[in-house]
């Protein structure tokens, strides 16, 4: 939501404006203070030119370190730029995708589709430098070289067709997680409801988190044929709900809603949302 620097808002209990939010992250010398500051101006839309100013200036901060060598405040202006919708900071986030921090590129790749700006897709493009056989751990660290799972679900959602060549490859990646954002991203830029048949038989997995994964990424490409096996996958109906409802509006979309009205898919998935509740 847009709010001007009057407006106050209720956090935790405490009345808190945007100007406050400005100042904190501006000038406070506070850590912590920068950190949620910059967190809120995302959290409640906050696009004011000043706003944008600050976030992008907290970008390049160089004074929040965490244990690890991390910059804690330049991953969360990252992620409220992203849901700013203004593609003026563009720039700025491709420039991050070259920052030391592992969560830093994470989280600029993250605000990089969310603003859909194509400009993104080569420099997003050039992390998969070296293809799956680059694709390794970071020794001693808990992820990968590069946010690989992020990176190709930017450009699934970029449309970038011209990297379907290099995000193949990934289908056999190591980890399971990348396998299922390589099919997410393939199915995305190619429309061929095989790669979604892959991220449904994801659904019987053992492993909880595996099945948690591929309903979202069913979800967040709207495959409509999954929303049965989602409804009786063994996973929280809270999950299977978003899910569910991510499908039902990419379809009502499809279809033109409201002027073609609820078709027979549209009933069938919304009797099976009925069934969760």
């Amino acid at each position: 939501m847009g709010l001007d620097s009057e407006a106050l808002v209720n956090v935790q209990g405490d009345a808190y404006t945007v100007d406050q939010a400005l100042s904190n992250l501006q000038q406070t010398e506070d850590a912590g203070l920068r950190y949620y500051a910059a967190w809120w101006l995302g959290r409640f839309r906050v696009a004011q030119p000043e706003a944008i100013a600050a976030l992008m200036v907290a970008l390049e901060d160089g004074t929040d370190r965490s244990s690890d060598g991390g910059y804690p405040l330049r991953r969360n202006a990252a992620r409220a730029l992203g849901k700013l919708g203004d593609r003026q900071v563009v720039p700025a986030l491709i420039q991050c995708l070259t920052c030391s921090d592992y969560y830093v590129r994470e989280a600029a790749t993250q605000a990089l589709e969310s603003l859909g700006d194509p400009r993104a897709i080569a420099p997003l493009r050039s992390l998969l430098a070296g293809g799956v056989e680059a694709a390794l751990p970071v020794p001693g660290n808990p992820h990968l070289v590069q946010p690989y799972n992020a990176i190709l679900e930017a450009l699934g959602s970029l449309g970038a067709t011209e990297a379907v060549g290099e995000i193949t490859p990934f289908l056999s990646h190591g980890v399971a997680q990348v396998q299922n954002a390589a099919a997410r991203a393939l199915y995305q830029l190619t429309a061929d409801p095989a790669y979604c048949q892959a991220l449904v038989g994801r659904l019987q997995e053992p492993n909880l988190q595996l099945r948690r994964s591929a309903m979202m990424d069913l979800g967040a490409i709207g495959y409509l044929p999954a929303a049965p096996a989602i409804a009786a996958t063994l996973a929280e109906n809270s999950l299977k709900l978003i899910a569910l409802q991510q499908i039902l509006e990419h379809h009502l979309q499809e279809q033109g809603f409201p002027g073609q009205g609820l078709g027979p898919d549209s009933h069938q998935v919304l009797a099976l949302m009925d069934n969760l509740l």
